[in-house]
């Protein structure tokens, strides 16, 4: 018997309503499809998710909607969104199977030398920069069947994308204060400020720093730490362009000797190779700022998010060391 309040009572609810006949053809495997639409938002990609063909996935789509009797989801540009009914089912599809899947995973073993898994990552364009190249010379030796997905997902959605498996990892030094995530410390790296390669000096003092038009970054309508930190001292700076991109500013200041930028370390490092800008050396030094590794409880026991955690952690554990 369902209590009436669970996730699997809110399922059948609508089904319960039907005709006896019409229940018992419900598939039960249905409910994945369901699962890979409403994490995916797209036919191609749930399909992908499910390791189906496209036609495969679009006729499992078809038969939910014939059977709840609703479109389920409607395209909105190159989104299909959930309709009403299937916004108002989605915890619960989304909770079962998650819950059937940890309870198989959790009787599994990821075994990286056979696996195809799609891993997913949260990351800002800094992030695949610093991050990406290890990592994949890392799982191209370890996992060479196993394919990498990033995305860059706001701040304040990146716990809800955790949660509902859309990323298996964040990494990066997000703004993220939700106390239920797990993190994890990988290193610690300073700020380094860059100008374009005609700049005449190697250091910058106060006044020509505060006197200069700066290029800041904004993720998620937050500005960077080293942003409030000049904040928080009281200094005034002009702030010509911002922009939620750390990887056009090489190019913007290669061709705008007037532009400043203050950027996290390693990336500045990564920029030097590029010959674009030079790195000079900041009048105002701000506390070092950690990047971190996130994932949500509902997923901690994954043997496979275990395996890329641990992985994520050896290569980059005090990384600048």
């Amino acid at each position: 018997m369902l209590e009436s309040d669970s996730p699997c009572a809110q399922i059948m609810r609508p089904i319960q309503t039907m005709h006896a006949a019409h229940t018992r053809k419900f598939d039960m495997n249905l409910l994945l499809a369901f699962d890979a639409m409403l994490r995916e938002r797209n036919v191609s990609r749930a399909a992908q998710h499910l390791g189906l063909t496209q036609s495969a996935m679009s006729h499992a789509l078809r038969r939910l909607r014939e059977f709840y009797e609703d479109p389920l989801f409607i395209r909105v540009g190159d989104v299909m969104k959930p309709t009403p009914f299937a916004e108002e089912v989605s915890e619960s599809v989304l909770e079962i199977v998650a819950k059937v899947q940890l309870n198989l995973l959790a009787q599994a073993r990821f075994d990286p030398d056979m696996s195809n898994r799609v891993f997913s990552l949260c990351m800002t364009d800094m992030g695949e920069l610093v991050f990406m190249p290890r990592l994949i010379e890392a799982l191209q030796a370890l996992a060479p069947n196993c394919r990498i997905k990033t995305a860059q997902i706001s701040t304040e959605h990146v716990a809800d994308a955790l949660e509902k498996g859309e990323c298996d990892l964040a990494i990066g030094s997000h703004y993220i204060q939700d106390p239920n995530l797990f993190q994890q410390e990988l290193f610690k790296h300073s700020f380094a400020t860059i100008v374009s390669t005609s700049f005449p000096h190697d250091e910058m003092d106060l006044q020509t720093f505060l006197g200069m038009k700066h290029v800041s970054v904004v993720l998620s309508d937050r500005s960077t730490r080293y942003d409030q930190f000049i904040d928080d001292l009281g200094l005034q700076r002009q702030i010509y362009l911002t922009t939620p991109h750390f990887i056009t500013i090489p190019t913007i200041l290669e061709t705008n000797p007037a532009l400043v930028a203050t950027v996290p370390g390693e990336l500045a490092k990564i920029f030097l190779r590029y010959n674009a800008v030079k790195v000079v050396k900041t009048p105002v030094v701000a506390p070092p700022l950690s990047l971190r590794q996130y994932w949500h409880p509902r997923h901690h026991h994954d043997p496979g998010v275990i395996w890329l955690r641990q992985l994520v952690k050896q290569l980059f554990d005090r990384y600048l060391d």
